[in-house]
């Protein structure tokens, strides 16, 4: 078992708090993705854990042994950072195979064990080159083979893909869950990026100001954010100001600041100032003279009348920017590509947005 458990755990500089009393737990073979903007906590918890950094207080256990206080060396857990830090004088062979030389692993076993991590990665066939030999992307799978190939129960990745373009981000993101998966190790994975974080993790931690403000699987991390903060940062959003809410038999009628009213089916957070969020994704379009904009069931459906500012195409759907009455800024419409069927708006467009009474959220 490699359960990690982190304890009040808070790392202080001066009178500056970097992280704040934080706990997490990480379930033996889980991954687990610290997320969140530069400066929130990420990474100093991170080296925390790695034993780079020592606490100001707070515990830290991996399974039943206590880390809090112990040299990195003495932690067994391996750490992939962003920089690959390959020896580049050593082969590919060497270089995977240096800790366990320092770990005085007997030479009959190294090989055999280089050779099952580089094909783990799919480098065999490499292991005479040098790193200078190596992609971007290859000389960090060899960064993975080195820290697997000791058998660590804890994996930490420190934003290893972010000098990488993103294609190959996407590939190796891939890579490193499915190899995760089938190895079974425990993982923390810090990354400011989203869909890394998404596509990676079992749950996503989200972080803000030092301390975690939502622990969830990625589809409620997205689907259900815990505030304005979460629902924000994860994907695209629409938050708008909320001047009255009056609950209704079965949902609550909500007058937006600009004066529009919507429906919403209940309250996530209880805040001094609501907000409303919708999800772009959520609201689709019909055109003002369309009838099917008419007939949209006004117990299940909400509905406010636009004009389309902008249209930006994004490869895989067309994000759309509205003009609403009273709304500040514009309200944000995502719609799917279609084969080669081209969008029914257009720039000036007066224009329907209706979505479910269930997307929307209140914080």
């Amino acid at each position: 078992m490699s359960e990690l458990r982190l304890r009040e755990l808070k790392k202080q500089y001066g009178s500056n708090v970097i992280v704040e009393n934080l706990d997490l737990t990480v379930h033996s073979g889980e991954m687990v993705s610290l997320l969140g903007p530069s400066g929130c906590g990420k990474t100093t918890t991170l080296r925390m854990v790695a034993g780079l950094l020592e606490p100001t207080s707070g515990s830290i256990h991996l399974a039943e042994k206590e880390l809090t206080k112990l040299a990195p060396y003495k932690r067994n857990v391996g750490l992939v950072f962003q920089n690959y830090a390959l020896f580049p004088h050593l082969t590919i062979f060497e270089n995977v195979a240096f800790g366990l030389r320092r770990h005085g692993t007997p030479k009959h076993e190294i090989s055999d064990r280089v050779m099952e991590s580089l094909q783990s990665v799919q480098l065999a066939g490499l292991e005479q080159r040098m790193p200078a030999q190596l992609s971007g992307g290859q000389q960090q799978r060899v960064a993975l083979a080195r820290t697997l190939v000791l058998r660590p129960p804890l994996v930490l990745f420190d934003e290893p893909l972010s000098n990488l373009d993103a294609k190959l981000r996407q590939m190796l993101r891939i890579e490193i869950r499915q190899l995760q998966k089938r190895i079974g190790f425990t993982a923390i994975f810090v990354t400011h990026d989203q869909e890394e974080a998404m596509v990676l993790s079992d749950r996503i931690a989200v972080m803000n100001k030092g301390d975690i403000v939502q622990l969830d699987t990625p589809e409620k991390v997205y689907g259900r954010p815990n505030d304005a903060f979460v629902a924000d940062f994860v994907g695209d959003s629409n938050l708008l100001a909320v001047k009255e809410i009056k609950p209704e038999t079965g949902y609550l009628d909500v007058v937006l600041a600009g004066g529009q009213r919507v429906k919403a089916a209940d309250i996530v957070t209880k805040t001094e100032k609501a907000t409303a969020m919708i999800r772009p994704e959520a609201v689709r379009l019909y055109a003002a003279h369309s009838k099917d904009g008419l007939l949209i069931d006004q117990q299940t459906q909400n509905q406010i009348k636009g004009t389309v500012m902008y249209i930006h195409y994004t490869g895989s759907a067309y994000l759309i920017g509205l003009q609403v009455e009273g709304l500040e800024k514009p309200f944000l419409v995502k719609t799917p590509m279609h084969g080669e069927a081209n969008l029914a708006v257009s720039e000036g467009d007066h224009v329907h947005a209706v979505w479910p009474i269930s997307s929307t959220l209140i914080f």
